[in-house]
């Protein structure tokens, strides 16, 4: 297999690809373990008395915590990069579900979340740069690559739901440890090519960290790609916290038949991230975003009214097209920050934890007052804000090394 270039000069394309395939693998570890929490709200909210109110609160815990811990993240680890922050993480995140197993009370469930949070919080700034660095300048498909791990990991936590948890109980939870255990030792091996891969390029000239277009222009484009961003969040926040119970109350289906509809709406989501990040290489991230932004405006707007299996087909539908735009959106701004990966990554992973956060508690609210139904009504209009889209401008293209 011949060697190419990477962003930092290595050349070994084998350990370039099992790099990768680590941190994405530890994504989807990582993922599994944090999407149990919003897979359980049904038990949950059976076994504490929870209202849809609290049920929002617990998102807002786990993803608002990451959302200000993340770019924090990526901003110290731009300037001290910390290889071994990696496993870490995966131990907060194992200590927040050994608390969601034994909690007593709706405070200590929070607690749990908030670990979980700042597991979160921890690994994805520092596995993006990893991916980043291991990519041989295909960024697009490193990002998409890693991105899927976690999408897999969300979309398989609401069947291990479904058939371990939900019909054990609560506390079969800290089973999961093992799973931490795994990501643990995996990312200790990442962490070590990490700092071999620094001492090994400790002496070349640093990326040039030229903006590619105006300040004031840049500003302006990181804002609409955050309103982007903001818009997919908490439309998918809306479908990921409250579709089982949207589900059971439409069309009185059962608490697994729910989660089975929630999983191909995730495993949708999953292989939208996957072909995105390759396409985005191809055409460029500008196109994506714009396919995936404007593309999923007429299925959102129907969904609300759709029967069970047009409702089935549907959330296929928007997970796909939504959920390819996450990657290019990552990709297209740290071409527009040279040099801020970091920064970057924990800006866009944490914002979008937390505006999820945001809306989910808000879309909370709603849904103990007007209903679960007037929810998805109401969300159904967000994807038009996606019509921002045509202000993104053309990116210059850059030298390579």
């Amino acid at each position: 297999m011949a060697s190419v270039n990477t962003e930092s000069g290595v050349r070994a394309e084998t350990i370039t690809v099992s790099i990768i395939a680590a941190a994405s693998f530890c994504h989807m570890l990582n993922d599994i373990m944090q999407s149990l929490l919003t897979s359980l709200y049904p038990l949950l909210k059976e076994n504490y008395a929870l209202d849809f109110v609290q049920i929002g609160l617990l998102t807002f815990a786990f993803q608002v915590t990451a959302s200000l811990l993340q770019p924090v993240v990526g901003v110290v680890t731009d300037r001290w990069p910390m290889p071994f922050s990696l496993p870490a993480a995966m131990l907060s995140t194992c200590a927040g579900l050994f608390t969601l197993a034994y909690a007593h009370s709706f405070e200590m469930l929070v607690v749990g979340a908030c670990l979980i949070g700042v597991g979160s919080a921890v690994f994805h700034p520092e596995a993006s740069r990893v991916a980043r660095l291991a990519s041989g300048g295909r960024h697009g498909l490193a990002q998409s690559f890693f991105q899927v791990g976690g999408n897999a990991g969300t979309a398989t936590g609401p069947l291990l739901a479904a058939f371990i948890v939900i019909p054990r109980g609560q506390q079969t939870l800290a089973w999961f440890s093992i799973i931490a255990i795994v990501g643990f030792i995996v990312l200790s091996f990442v962490g070590t090519w990490y700092l071999r891969h620094r001492r090994a390029n400790a002496g070349r000239p640093t990326l040039d960290r030229a903006l590619p277009l105006p300040r004031n222009q840049v500003l302006w484009t990181l804002g609409v790609l955050t309103v982007l961003t903001a818009t997919k969040n908490a439309y998918l926040a809306s479908l990921s916290s409250y579709f089982t119970f949207f589900a059971i109350e439409k069309f009185g289906v059962g608490v697994q038949d729910a989660q089975i509809m929630l999983f191909l709406f995730l495993g949708a989501s999953a292989a939208g991230v996957f072909f995105g990040g390759p396409i985005g290489d191809r055409f460029g991230a500008r196109v994506v975003i714009w396919f995936s932004i404007l593309g999923v405006i007429p299925f959102a707007l129907m969904l609300p009214y759709a029967n069970l299996f047009w409702t089935s087909a549907l959330v296929i539908i928007i997970g796909f097209i939504f959920s390819s735009a996450f990657s290019a959106i990552v990709v297209f701004a740290q071409e527009l920050v040279p040099g801020r990966v970091g920064l970057i990554a924990g800006m866009f992973f944490g914002f979008a934890f937390g505006f999820g956060g945001i809306g989910a508690a808000v879309l909370g609210l709603f849904a103990d007052r007007y209903g679960i139904e007037f929810v998805y009504r109401l969300c159904s209009y967000l994807p038009l804000l996606g019509l921002l889209t045509v202000l993104l401008p053309k990116l210059p293209g850059r030298k390579r090394a």
